[in-house]
C-alpha cells in the first residue's frame, strides 16, 4: 500500500468518514474527500494533513506504508512502564506472527516457484513481525534495572 491509498483507507475507516474528519482538519468534506481519492490531480494531501490526520484517529497506516516504502519498519514506543504480562504479550504475539509468517512461505513455495502476490504477502508479515521484535526490545528496555 502506498501513502496515498494509506490517506484514503484511513479517512474511509473512521466513523462519519470526510464529513466527520474534515471539520477537526479545518476543511470542508468535499475538499478531504478530493484529498483522499487517490486518483485527483488537483487536491493532494499535505503532510501536514497526514499529520492531522493520524494525530486524529490514531491511525498510522499512511507512516508505516512511507517507512515500508522506504525500506523501514517503524516500532512505537511504549506509553506506560511495561509489566511483565506486557513482556509475555509480546513474546506470545512475536510467536503468532512467525507462525503466520511460516505459513506463507510453505504456501508458497508449495508449487515449486514464487510468485510477485506472494512475495509481496510474505514481506508484509516480515515487516509485522519485526515491529514485533522491537516493541518486545522496547518493552525489555523499558523494564532494565538502571
Amino acid at each position: 500500500m502506498n501513502h496515498l491509498d494509506a490517506f484514503h483507507a484511513t479517512v474511509h475507516a473512521t466513523p462519519g468518514g470526510c464529513e466527520s474528519l474534515a471539520p477537526r482538519m479545518g476543511m470542508s468534506a468535499t475538499i478531504l474527500r478530493n484529498k483522499a481519492n487517490p486518483n485527483s490531480v488537483t487536491n493532494k494531501p499535505t503532510l501536514d494533513d497526514a499529520d492531522r490526520l493520524m494525530g486524529l484517529t490514531a491511525d498510522y497506516r499512511i507512516l508505516e506504508a512511507l517507512a515500508r516504502n522506504h525500506g523501514f519498519t517503524l516500532t512505537k514506543l511504549e506509553d506506560q512502564a511495561p509489566s511483565d504480562l506486557s513482556v509475555f504479550e509480546s513474546m506470545t504475539g512475536i510467536l503468532a506472527k512467525f507462525g503466520d509468517y511460516s505459513n506463507e512461505v510453505h504456501r508458497a513455495f508449495a508449487d515449486g516457484r514464487l510468485e510477485q502476490h506472494e512475495l509481496q504477502s510474505i514481506d508484509e508479515l516480515m515487516f509485522s513481525l519485526f515491529q514485533r521484535f522491537m516493541q518486545f526490545r522496547s518493552r525489555m528496555h523499558g523494564m532494565a534495572e538502571k
